[in-house]
């Protein structure tokens, strides 16, 4: 009975007024203790709504029972296929949908609902992973943005694989503090190489010493990272840094320096073949002559080689308690090493790399140490 007065009235009600029916319909059936054959009412009244002609009267209906989770599947996806305003406020809220149901509308393709979908809070791994894979770049940057959002490392992949020259994307990346180590030392890269691009960069720091600041910047950016790589991931990153060239002799001796173990012991046993554990206990109770022979395996010059033979010894004295010298006292004396043995002229140049590192280095914990004092 309910529902032939409702069709009757809305034969001849205005717009307006068939949309607050609307709004006050889906707010009772939410609100009120409706009995199961007002409830069934109801239900077939808001069905009825869904062919409206006005979109008006359905996003009445849709405003008023978003965020409910006992509305009629039927309702709920009937207005999720509506135009875009119905549809993008469904489906962003509704709690009615399932993940299947939001893959589907990911891959509709329609850049609104895939919009839509990224704003959900608790967005499961495998909802974010299809928004990884086919989303529009404005759908990724607000996934990315979503801190509800269970992203896996393969989706982190994928979309830095899709939009790596999007400058939108990349911003939300970098303000991922779960985002992979192998992604976060890409983007540092690809970040620079577009700050080196940059007409206003060039201008600011002039055009011939863009290059060398941006790179300066990247090393920096680089060192960090490895400074603060979860160990889990240090496999990963060590991976990505291999393949890209970038663990030199004065990389590695860089993080020796600074005391980085761990990352120096994953990054010899990626450029050995050696199994990592076997390669940190050749570090740690080694003779003399295994480490150099494991040196030897990673194609480091003999001479540089007997460099980092002293330097390793002179970590696992400080380790195990037989020195009594700070960090920096450490990090000078293995300055020293080389700087004793600079007539060989890969040690020489193995010297000037590494000491400039370190210089910045300390010119870095310097700054901070005194921000942080400054704070205080």
């Amino acid at each position: 009975m309910i529902v032939e007065k409702f069709l009757q009235w809305s034969k001849h009600a205005k717009a307006i007024d068939r949309a607050r029916a609307a709004n006050a319909l889906g707010r009772a059936y939410i609100q009120s203790n409706m009995s199961e054959d007002e409830a069934r009412a109801a239900e077939a009244a808001m069905i009825f709504l869904l062919d409206d002609p006005s979109p008006l009267v359905r996003l009445g209906l849709a405003e008023a029972i978003c965020f409910s989770p006992r509305i009629p599947r039927a309702v709920i996806m009937g207005l999720a296929g509506d135009q875009l305003d119905i549809a993008g406020l469904v489906v962003s809220c509704s709690p009615v949908l399932k993940d299947a149901d939001l893959v589907d509308f990911v891959a509709d393709s329609r850049p609104g609902l895939q919009l839509a979908v990224a704003m959900r809070r608790n967005l499961s791994s495998s909802v974010c992973a299809a928004v990884a894979e086919v989303g529009c770049s404005l759908a990724v940057s607000e996934l990315l943005q979503n801190r509800h959002a269970r992203i896996a490392s393969v989706s982190f992949d994928r979309i830095w694989d899709r939009y790596e020259d999007d400058a939108d994307v990349r911003s939300s990346l970098i303000d991922r503090d779960d985002l992979p180590c192998d992604v976060r030392h890409a983007l540092i890269f690809k970040v620079g190489s577009a700050l080196a691009g940059s007409r206003f960069v060039s201008s600011v720091v002039g055009t011939g010493r863009v290059t060398a600041v941006t790179a300066s910047a990247c090393e920096r950016a680089i060192f960090t990272l490895t400074d603060n790589v979860r160990e889990s991931e240090i496999p990963a990153l060590v991976e990505h840094l291999r393949i890209r060239g970038d663990l030199s002799p004065a990389f590695l001796m860089h993080v020796l320096c600074k005391g980085n173990i761990e990352f120096f012991a994953a990054a010899i046993a990626g450029i050995s073949g050696m199994a990592r554990a076997r390669v940190r206990a050749i570090l740690v109770d080694g003779r003399r002559a295994s480490i150099a022979s494991l040196f030897n395996s990673c194609g480091i010059q003999r001479s540089i080689g007997e460099v980092f033979v002293q330097s390793t010894l002179l970590w696992r004295d400080a380790a195990m308690g037989k020195s009594e010298m700070s960090p920096d006292q450490i990090m000078n004396r293995h300055m020293q090493i080389m700087r004793r043995q600079q007539g060989d002229k890969p040690v020489a140049e193995l010297f000037q790399l590494v000491e400039r590192m370190n210089l910045e280095y300390q010119r870095r914990s310097a700054k901070e140490y005194a921000l942080s004092i400054a704070a205080a």
